[in-house]
This record gives C-alpha cells, structure tokens and sequence, in this order.
C-alpha cells in the first residue's frame, strides 16, 4: 500500500506533464506550423544539423526575396490580373504624391482647411497631384479587395498559406484605416463628423472603450489634437506598420511555393 502511494505522481509533476503535452500538441498542430517555416528553432523536433543551419539562411527575408524560378502560370496576367502589384504600385504612388502634399498642408484645425484650398488653387499642379492621391486611395482599397477575392477563388488561402493569407487580412484592415484617416484631414464638415462617428464606434470598444475614445480625440471633445494625432496615423504610424507587413507578405508567397497553381 505504501509503495502504491509512492509512486503515485505529485501534482507538480502531473502539471509538468499536462503542460508539455500541450505544447508538442501545439508545436504539432497546423497553425503552428503554418507561422513558423521548416528549419525555424519552434518547430517540432528540431536538430542543430546543417541542413536546419542551411535552412535559416534561406528562410531570411533580405536574404532570398526573389524566387530562383518562377512557375510558367505564375506569369500569366489572365490568372493572377496582377492585382498584388498593382495594389504595391498603388501603394508607392500614394507615398510620392502623399510626401508632396505634406510640404503644403499643416495639421491644424485653423489652417488645415484654408490649406487644402490654396494648395488646389495657388500650387502649382497642387489639384492634379491631390486628385491623384484621392483616386489612387480608392483605387488601392479596391484592387486590394479584389486581390483578395482572387486569392480566395483560387484557394489560395490553403495549406501552406495559411498564415500569409492572415497577413493579407490585416492588410486589408490597414488599408482601409489608411483611407479613413486619409479622409478626415481636409477637415471639412464631412471630415468632422466621419471622426464623431468613428471615435463614437470605438468608443464602445469592450472594457477600454472611453480610454480608446480619450487617446483617439486627444482630449474630451474633437480639435486640434484630435487632428494632429489622425494625420501622425496617416503619414507615420500606418504606413510603417503596412510597409512591415508587406515585406513579410511578399517573403511568405516566395516561401510558400511561389503564386497558386490553377485550380
């Protein structure tokens, strides 16, 4: 009867236990392995050998971001409409002509207005250049939307993909918070109540709702500050944040296989 009581295990050693199988079922299980690319150290049942060496170099971003070749459908404009890169060109037309609107605009409720109007009249190619970044804004919440349907329609989502199409969501979101914020900074009336309406969303959040409304308003009620912080989202923080995610979303296709193949 005592030895029996012996071995029995003690919880700490039950919990040990319980905890290890847990993480091999998640090392083991598809999300896991759809994030972390073979050879990676978090992967189940690595071994310090050369071919795990061989494979962190390859699995760089800086270091491999074009394939070495490229599959003959993966070429073809019918299948893929070369809506990735447009949605990437896009991308870079709105940062040239976004960076030439900064030199003219000052993110203040008193001058942000008057500015926008004499940048259209005074400035020279100032109306072609904003008319340019307004339509190429649309143009890019559009061509990323349909990027993804594409993408969808192909099953392009699937195993190995899984987390790539993850990062396309979030680009997707972060497009259109990039337009959103993009809208509110002629601040017009049509800019004033986007941001009521909007901060009055977020003001519902669960838990830290009135704290997300409060850092978002920079105060208690919309002004200066609240403008101020809208335009650092749109210029700064968003396109730092989209730039990051693209880099990973452009490395995974190459990774994963390159562009599906067709159905």
């Amino acid at each position: 009867m005592a030895k029996s009581i012996q071995d029995k295990p003690t919880i700490a050693e039950r919990l040990q236990t319980a905890s290890t199988q847990t993480v091999d079922n998640l090392q083991g299980s598809q999300f896991w392995n759809s994030v972390f690319r073979p050879g990676s150290v978090f992967r189940k049942g690595y071994t310090d050998s050369p071919r795990n060496r061989s494979y962190v170099i390859m699995n760089s971003v800086l270091y491999h971001l074009h394939p070495v070749k490229v599959k003959r459908h993966a070429v073809k404009v019918s299948y893929t409409l070369c809506l990735g890169g447009l949605s990437f060109f896009i991308f870079i037309l709105l940062t040239v002509t976004g960076i030439f609107l900064m030199f003219f605009y000052r993110p203040t409720a008193a001058a942000a207005w008057d500015d926008i109007q004499s940048l259209q009249t005074a400035v020279t190619f100032g109306l072609l250049v904003r008319n340019m970044h307004r339509w190429a804004a649309h143009l890019m919440v559009l061509s990323v939307f349909l990027h993804m349907a594409r993408v969808f329609y192909h099953g392009a989502y699937k195993a190995p993909r899984e987390f790539n199409w993850v990062i396309g969501v979030i680009l997707l979101k972060l497009t259109l918070l990039l337009s959103f914020t993009g809208y509110l900074l002629p601040w017009d009336q049509l800019a004033l109540w986007a941001v009521t309406v909007g901060t009055n969303m977020m003001g519902f959040t669960p838990v830290l709702g009135d704290q997300v409304k409060f850092v978002l308003l920079g105060g208690a009620v919309i002004g200066t500050d609240t403008l101020l912080r809208w335009y650092v989202l749109h210029v700064l923080m968003l396109p730092f944040v989209i730039v990051i995610f693209m880099a990973i979303h452009f490395w995974r296709v190459r990774k994963d296989g390159g562009i599906s193949g067709p159905l």
